[in-house]
């Protein structure tokens, strides 16, 4: 059993906005943060965290608690397994009732990137492969790149360590099929990847023996989840922080070779096209986001279903665009640092890129494609805030070469059945705003009020 002064010692590490900010986005609102609730069907933002009072509730659904009470609710554990995910996230060591001290699960993934970053030294073909792609030696020490061997010689080095084959096969490290264990890294390049707070979760491998897939991740874990984690960005949080800018990338080494350029607030996607999971992440030091993808068809439209999600989440940036099918690191390594760094000055703003990446896909000579990019672009654009319809509208317009007047972006019987709910419910808005100042101007009347009302009878708690 988990004592309960280790307990009190990892709530005191913990911080409600960092916990709930790793799985749902918050917007800041006066002292507090602000999201649609996880739990219940919702559009106006009822779920409110209080990084005062450590907890968080919801004026919707009614359900509340502090960080582990919402790890449990949301990952659908219970109390003792919520505590142990906290602990293996923030790197915390447990202690338990028979005085026996937990071992924090990272302690397995250092050790074997420690014994990676041994190997690699004494692998002439991985060493060569780095050099000739131009990283350095500092670079390799600053990211713990590493070589994998063979089945046999990790299964046997876990064995050394003392760790268990189920631990190495919970944390991904090793593989069961067809009653055997098979390291999951084989004769690859490694590249750790950290969670935001440094600790190791997993591993990418870049085959240099000509294995199929040309990279692999580590499997979905309790800790490594791909959708949720970005490339570096515990060396690159503190230069986004200060600047207020990421850039973002495909791969492993394109994040090396800007870092080793100077543009040290790069980070990359994990395999994955950037996803809503990713956002939380992302909205951390309210930076902006330059999408640096490669210059080859694939990275494009990698580049244009990211650009789509950024601009109607309402991120500020831009995409970075490679011709010649070059990538970030291509262009580290011919030397085209002002290049680079004018680039990534002037991104393509997210909507401009997807309009333009939009129309590229049709024939406009012929009026019938014409208008289904029209229709398609219309979509898109009713996407986004009324004020950025507004500009847009006419950049697309121009684009498309027609008169604004045809980029409808309102539905009149739209219109009318929202005046219509409007005036309905003007006397319920006013009956909820008298409450609201009265309990402002009588703070002692809550509890009485809270008593007999339910959360139901107001419209903003919908």
């Amino acid at each position: 059993m988990i004592s309960q002064d280790s307990i009190e010692a990892l709530k005191a590490r913990l911080d409600i906005v960092d916990v709930v900010g790793s799985y749902l986005e918050l917007k800041k609102s006066g002292a507090n943060f602000k999201a649609p609730c996880p739990f219940h069907g919702e559009k106006t933002a009822s779920f409110t965290v209080s990084p005062q009072r450590q907890i968080y509730h919801c004026f919707g659904c009614g359900v509340g608690g502090d960080s582990i009470k919402f790890v449990m609710e949301f990952e659908k554990l219970n109390y003792p397994e919520a505590i142990e995910k906290l602990a293996s996230t923030y790197n915390f060591s447990l202690g338990y009732s028979d005085n026996k001290q937990n071992k924090p699960r990272s302690q397995l993934m250092e050790k074997v990137n420690e014994w990676y970053k041994n190997l690699l030294s004494s692998n002439k073909i991985a060493s060569e492969y780095l050099k000739e792609r131009g990283i350095y030696e500092s670079s390799i020490e600053k990211f713990g790149v590493g070589y994998a061997p063979d089945t046999n010689a990790t299964i046997n080095f876990i064995k050394s360590q003392f760790f268990t084959m189920n631990e190495a096969i919970e944390m991904g490290v090793v593989g069961y099929d067809n009653g055997r264990n098979f390291a999951r890294f084989i004769e690859r390049i490694t590249f750790p990847i950290h969670s935001p707070n440094g600790t190791i979760v997993g591993f990418g491998g870049r085959t240099i023996t000509g294995h199929q897939a040309k990279y692999v991740n580590s499997p979905e874990t309790s800790l490594f989840n791909k959708s949720r984690l970005l490339y570096a960005y515990h060396h690159a949080k503190h230069e986004i922080y200060k600047h207020k800018e990421i850039i973002i990338t495909e791969g492993y080494l394109d994040v090396i070779m800007l870092h080793q350029a100077g543009f040290t607030n790069a980070v990359a996607t994990l395999g994955t096209a950037l996803t809503p999971e990713h956002l939380p992440l992302l909205r951390k030091g309210e930076a902006k986001v330059i999408m640096a993808y490669d210059g080859d068809n694939a990275g494009r439209a990698a580049a244009l279903k990211a650009a789509k999600l950024l601009s109607v989440s309402g991120f500020n940036g831009g995409v970075a665009i490679f011709g010649g099918g070059l990538d970030p690191a291509d262009m580290v390594v011919k030397g085209a640092v002002e290049e680079l760094a004018n680039m990534f000055r002037k991104p393509k703003p997210f909507i401009e890129f997807v309009l333009d990446e939009l129309l590229l896909g049709y024939n406009l000579s012929d009026p019938k494609e014409k208008e289904t990019s029209m229709h398609e672009g219309i979509a898109y654009i009713k996407t986004l805030s009324t004020i950025l319809q507004d500009k847009y509208k006419n950049y697309f317009a121009q684009r498309l070469g027609i008169n604004p007047s045809y980029i409808k972006l309102t539905n009149q019987t739209n219109i009318k059945q929202n005046t219509s709910v409007m005036q309905k419910s003007a006397h319920k808005d006013m009956w909820e705003l008298s409450l609201i100042k009265t309990v402002l101007e009588y703070p002692h009347f809550i509890d009485q009020i809270l008593d007999v009302l339910d959360p139901s009878l107001f419209i903003e708690a919908l």
